[in-house]
C-alpha cells in the first residue's frame, strides 16, 4: 500500500523545526564537513545558519513541508535582486563564529554562477535521514514542479553530487559543475520556464495553507 504524503505551506512556527531538519540532512555531507570542520559544533552551527535563511524565505520565497515535518523544500522568488537577511553580518557571525568565512565564500561562489534573469532559487530540499528513499522528496518535487508550471520563471539549484538524479526526474538539467576553492564540488541544475496551459496564477498566491495529497 502506497504512503500518502500530505504537503502544506510552512507557518512561522515551523521555522525552527525546518532549520533543524535541513541541518540534520546536511550534516553527513562533505559540504557540511567543509563548512564546519569542528564536528562537535557542526550540527548547531548548521542549524543556526540555516535558520537565518529559513526565516528569510518566509519573507522572500516559500517553504513547503510534509505534515509529519520529515521533509521540506525552501526557495526564493528572485523576480529582482532581493536584500540579504536583516543584520546578516551580525546574524552570521553569531551563528557560525569562526566558520563564518566559509559560509561567505560558499555564498559568493554560488552567487557568481546564479542566473541574473528573474528566476526561482530552489535553495534547500531536505528529507530526514531515517525516512529517506520513502517518497517524500519526490512528492515535494512533484508539488514544486506543478507550482513552477504556473509561473513563467526558470528555476535554479545547486546540489551535492548524486542529488542531480532526483532533480532530473522533475525537469532539471545539469549545468557545469561548481568547485568551491579547497572544498567540495556542487552540481548546478536548471529548470527552464514552462507556462502551463492552465489559467495563469499570481505567484504571490502560490503560498497558502491548503493541503494537497501526493502518493510516494
Amino acid at each position: 500500500m502506497e504512503t500518502v504524503v500530505r504537503i502544506r505551506a510552512a507557518r512561522w512556527a515551523d521555522k525552527d523545526p525546518v532549520a533543524e531538519l535541513i541541518a540534520d540532512a546536511l550534516h553527513p555531507s562533505p559540504l557540511a564537513a567543509w563548512l564546519v570542520p569542528d564536528l562537535e559544533r557542526r550540527r548547531q552551527v548548521l542549524t543556526d545558519v540555516v535558520a537565518v535563511w529559513v526565516e528569510h524565505a518566509l519573507f522572500f520565497g516559500d517553504i513547503h513541508l510534509t505534515d509529519d515535518l520529515a521533509a521540506a523544500i525552501v526557495g526564493f522568488h528572485r523576480y529582482r535582486p532581493i536584500p540579504p537577511p536583516a543584520n546578516y553580518r551580525h546574524q552570521l557571525t553569531e551563528a557560525a563564529g569562526a566558520h563564518a568565512d566559509r559560509f561567505d565564500l560558499l555564498e559568493s561562489v554560488l552567487s557568481a554562477k546564479q542566473p541574473t534573469e528573474p528566476h526561482y532559487h530552489l535553495a534547500f530540499l531536505a528529507v530526514r535521514p531515517d525516512v529517506q528513499r520513502a517518497g517524500r522528496g519526490a512528492a515535494l518535487l512533484a508539488h514544486h514542479r506543478s507550482r513552477l508550471d504556473h509561473i513563467d520563471l526558470p528555476s535554479w539549484a545547486a546540489v551535492p553530487p548524486g542529488g542531480e538524479r532526483l532533480l532530473a526526474r522533475y525537469g532539471y538539467m545539469p549545468r557545469p559543475p561548481i568547485t568551491v576553492p579547497d572544498g567540495p564540488t556542487l552540481q548546478p541544475m536548471r529548470h527552464n520556464a514552462h507556462r502551463s496551459s492552465a489559467m495563469p496564477v499570481n505567484p504571490s498566491r502560490l503560498v497558502d495553507n491548503r493541503w494537497q495529497d501526493f502518493h510516494a
